[in-house]
């Protein structure tokens, strides 16, 4: 049989991106994704006898089919329990799924003697100490008892299970963290910046910025994210090895909301919330997150070909299409339905 591609959580935002990516190179894919986060409707149009949807968890999922991995030469593992949001409200949840999903992973490519992509976050470098944040810093995470840190904590140790699977076992296991992905299908739910100040403003409400909108970030278009996972997972250079994957030009939450403002061409006011009214008494948030991308550069050709005013522009046409379909009397029923 022709050998596989497996991406677990590729029904979310930036898995279905890199569905359509591996299937377009023309290879048969396996995606096990549980749909708590991510949408079947993200990939509905992929899905046929060479790209096979399992509505299940990583765990349930190699319960319940014991050849999933059979024939799978590569893994790309973004399943996760996301979001800052996520984190504060279940930590427990964030901390198992995050560890112990990655594991199983391992486990079973690492009996398949399959290559393994293993997404983290940028959330684990926690508080820098310096910027831009390169991948043998070290990791500055808040006190256990803040729940905010759950996430970070998790991913860190994922990350660790991951490098020593490689380093005990020989496994083909590249570790990648993500810095401010955007792009279409991207839901504000989970506390993501850009699809909620791009929703509000299409909507005409405030922009509403957590602090005082001086934190710095830098944003990366998802095309331009998938379109590096798979050449970095052909590249023996990279087993064994972290990767910061991102944009490296940085801007301000402020100026964010101004080009957001300035894009959607709508008379819209920004509305400062302290960090405590939006998530709680001692939620912390460091003031820069800017990626080194020179260990990327090192060892592939990475230049984002996407600047933040053309995803931006694209978003915020996107979402003007949908948000004039959801308010046209046919399709109306409520005035909560597109909130």
């Amino acid at each position: 049989m022709a050998a596989k591609t497996l991406i677990t959580g590729g029904a979310g935002f930036i898995g279905s991106h890199l569905v359509e990516h591996i299937k377009a190179q023309g290879r048969d894919l396996v995606v096990v994704d549980n749909l708590s986060s991510g949408l079947e409707s993200n990939i509905q149009p992929l899905l046929d006898v060479h790209c096979q949807l399992i509505a299940s968890s990583v765990r349930d999922a190699v319960d319940e089919y014991p050849k999933l991995f059979a024939d799978i030469d590569e893994v790309y593992h973004l399943a996760a329990s996301v979001g800052v949001r996520t984190a504060v409200a279940t930590p427990i949840g964030t901390i198992t799924n995050n560890i112990e999903e990655t594991r199983l992973v391992l486990e079973q490519a690492k009996q398949q003697n399959a290559r393994v992509l293993i997404c983290s976050s940028s959330e684990v470098y926690g508080k820098p100490m310096r910027q831009p944040m390169s991948e043998d810093d070290d990791l500055v995470i808040g006190p256990p008892r803040c729940s905010r840190w759950s996430f970070a904590l998790s991913k860190a140790v994922a990350e660790q299970l991951s490098l020593a699977f490689a380093y005990q076992h020989g496994l083909a296991v590249t570790v990648v963290r993500l810095f401010n992905t955007i792009g279409p299908r991207q839901v504000g739910d989970y506390g993501m910046v850009v699809p909620r100040f791009v929703q509000r403003a299409v909507r005409g409400d405030d922009l509403e910025i957590h602090g005082d909108g001086s934190q710095r970030r830098s944003f990366c278009d998802v095309q331009d994210v998938v379109s590096v996972m798979p050449r970095l997972l052909a590249c023996e250079e990279s087993y064994g090895q972290v990767f910061n994957i991102g944009g490296d030009t940085e801007i301000s939450i402020d100026q964010l909301a101004d080009l957001v403002i300035e894009l959607s061409g709508g008379d819209i006011r920004k509305r400062y919330v302290p960090y405590d009214q939006a998530f709680g008494p001692g939620f912390e948030d460091p003031a820069r997150r800017i990626p080194d991308l020179s260990k990327l550069r090192e060892i592939i050709d990475y230049t984002p070909r996407y600047d933040l005013r053309e995803t931006l522009s694209k978003l915020i046409r996107l979402a003007k299409q949908e948000h004039r379909t959801a308010v046209s009397p046919r399709h109306r029923r409520g005035k909560d339905q597109f909130l």
